[in-house]
Formats: structure tokens, C-alpha cells, sequence
């Protein structure tokens, strides 16, 4: 009986032990694995850009890019998806699998704009995304072809009124912030223009010169050389104030009598909802590094774009915010459609 009372308590003693040591291995095991996202980047990075190579969503993601790679040391590869305003690229960045490897490249147009102009969007900016950091912001220009019969506003406007619906401008598409624009000065100086939309603003600027379209509203930093050699004029910027850059154009508030016209375009880097905290923050230091680089300072400040101040995911995504609410009176007042 005694030696029974033995081998039941050592087998719970042993028993006991085995639990001990396995608790404690499952332990060290979890200490020992790395925290989500430690380990990040260890193979090349996608990052959507939703327009097509050489306008201003591809100029200025290449140059953040190009500098994400150096500082990551993983290449960070431009992929543009195009099509529908924007909208395409970015409903496919916020299906992708949250591992920091696809992140989007977000605009105005495409995360403030949409949801108030898209009856039915694939996404939802505030809760598809996982803000990471802004990148810049670019003023545009109010271009005319060189065929059109007016050298001011003034002069543009009263052509418009002269001939209502005759006169057409271009976009870089439906739902751009090029295409808010013209709504929005169709709105204030209320006179009418046909928008002829079209796949990127390359596309359309060529057009412009051309002769086929009369005005186009076109980022500051892709509008400048084409100003600069004679092939369309600027009557306009759309920023606040004049820029030192084309210190003798007026701004279309001043030239145009209307006070409060303004548009900005800015740029953000964004991840897929639930990316790793880890990655996010992360993402968020190096986009802060690389904008304070000296070399990416000097190349927004050849394009006309202003850096963006550093701010957190969270002060980036309060900013979001505000510029859905603030687009969606502006496409209410404009009464912009997609075509």
C-alpha cells in the first residue's frame, strides 16, 4: 500500500515538473520571437501610386520613394494602378494584406474627394486605411492654350460668359483635384465650361498645347516647364498667395475677383487598416526623415512643392478628417458630378 501511495506521488511530481517545463519553454519561446513587425523590411516594398507615370502623384511618390530606399535599404517599388479618378489604385491598396510590403499613396482627390463624389466607393478612407504620414502639397496653375483669346481672367471669364459651354477645360479625370478646381471656379464666377476628362494629367496638358482643350488646371510642379518654353501660359496659381517661383502671376483669387478660391493638393503615404502598430510608427520616422533630407528638400523646392510639416499617424488622420468635411461642402456647393 505504502509503496502504491509512492508511485502515485511520484507521478504527480512528475507530472507537475513536465507542466513547469513546459510552461516555462512556451514562455522563453514567446519571449524569444520577434515583435510583429521587428524584423520589417526584410524584402522589397509596393507602394500604389493610382495615376500614371509622369504626372504629379508619380513625380512626387518616385522622389519619397527613391529616398524610402536608401534610408529602409529594401526597395520600395512604384507600382501605378490607374483608372476611375484614383479610386482603383487605392480600393486595391486597401484589400492588400496589412504586412507593411503595399502601401498607398494618397492624394486629395483619392482619400478626401471621393467619398463625397463616388455614389458607390470601395472603400472607406477612414477605416480601409492606416494613415501614416503627409509628404508635401503643391499649389496649381489656371493654364490656357496659346490659341485662347484672353491674357487675365477677367479677360477668361468674360470669354465664358460670352459664350457659355463653348469653352472646355481638361483633367487628369473625373474626381481629381484638378477637376474639383474648375468646378469650384465654375461655381464662384458662375459662368460655363464642358470638362473633357482624361487618364492623367500628361495626357491632357499635351492636349492642351495642342489646341484641342482651352484651359486646364494642372499641378504647379508639371505645369512649370511647359510654361517655362512658351507652349501654354499661365493666367493664374491657385495657392493663397503668389509664389516666388512665378512671382508675376497673379493668384486666381486676385485675378479673378474672388475672394476664398483656393486649392492645394497634398500627399500622404497610407497603409492597409491594421498594418502592425509597429510598422506604421516606423513608416511614420522614416517619411519625417526623408522629407527633412536636404536632397528631397531641394527637389520639392525645384517642383514648387511645400515639405510637409511631421506629424503623427494620429494628427495625420484628425487632418484626413477635416479635408473629407471640408471636400464634401465643396463638391455640394460646385455640384460637381462624375462623368
Amino acid at each position: 500500500m505504502a509503496s502504491s501511495i509512492a508511485i502515485v506521488s511520484t507521478l504527480r511530481a512528475l507530472r507537475v515538473a513536465f507542466i513547469g517545463v513546459a510552461l516555462a519553454s512556451g514562455a522563453s519561446t514567446a519571449l524569444a520571437q520577434p515583435a510583429p513587425g521587428a524584423a520589417w523590411p526584410d524584402r522589397p516594398i509596393r507602394l500604389l501610386v493610382p495615376f500614371p507615370p509622369g504626372g504629379i502623384n508619380d513625380l512626387v511618390a518616385r522622389i519619397i520613394g527613391n529616398k524610402l530606399t536608401e534610408q529602409l535599404q529594401q526597395a520600395v517599388i512604384i507600382d501605378n494602378r490607374v483608372g476611375a479618378g484614383g479610386t482603383i489604385g487605392l480600393g486595391i491598396a486597401a484589400r492588400a494584406t496589412p504586412d507593411g510590403y503595399t502601401l498607398a499613396f494618397g492624394a486629395t482627390s483619392t482619400v478626401a474627394v471621393s467619398p463625397a463624389l463616388y455614389r458607390e466607393l470601395s472603400y472607406d478612407p477612414l477605416t480601409a486605411f492606416a494613415p501614416i504620414a503627409p509628404i508635401a502639397a503643391v499649389p496649381s496653375v489656371l493654364l490656357v492654350g496659346n490659341s485662347v483669346a484672353a491674357s487675365s481672367m477677367k479677360e477668361l471669364i468674360a470669354l465664358a460668359r460670352a459664350k457659355p459651354g463653348v469653352l472646355n477645360y481638361a483633367s487628369a479625370g473625373s474626381g481629381t483635384s484638378q477637376h474639383m478646381g474648375a468646378e469650384l471656379l465654375k461655381a464662384m464666377a458662375k459662368i460655363e465650361l464642358q470638362h473633357i476628362p482624361y487618364k492623367g494629367g500628361a495626357a491632357a496638358i499635351t492636349d492642351l498645347i495642342g489646341g484641342q482643350v482651352q484651359i486646364q488646371i494642372e499641378p504647379l510642379p508639371t505645369a512649370l516647364p511647359h510654361i517655362r518654353s512658351g507652349k501654354t501660359r499661365a493666367l493664374a496659381v491657385t495657392s493663397p498667395a503668389r509664389l516666388s517661383i512665378l512671382p508675376d502671376t497673379p493668384t486666381l483669387a486676385e485675378a479673378a475677383a474672388l475672394p476664398g478660391y483656393e486649392l492645394m493638393i497634398w500627399f500622404g503615404l497610407l497603409a492597409p487598416a491594421n498594418t502592425p502598430r509597429p510598422i506604421v510608427q516606423r513608416l511614420n520616422r522614416e517619411t519625417a526623415r526623408a522629407i527633412a533630407s536636404p536632397d528631397v528638400r531641394e527637389r520639392f523646392a525645384q517642383q514648387g512643392a511645400d515639405p510637409s510639416p511631421a506629424q503623427t499617424p494620429e494628427q495625420f488622420g484628425a487632418f484626413i478628417r477635416r479635408e473629407i468635411t471640408r471636400w464634401a461642402e465643396v463638391v455640394r456647393v460646385s455640384g460637381a458630378k462624375v462623368d
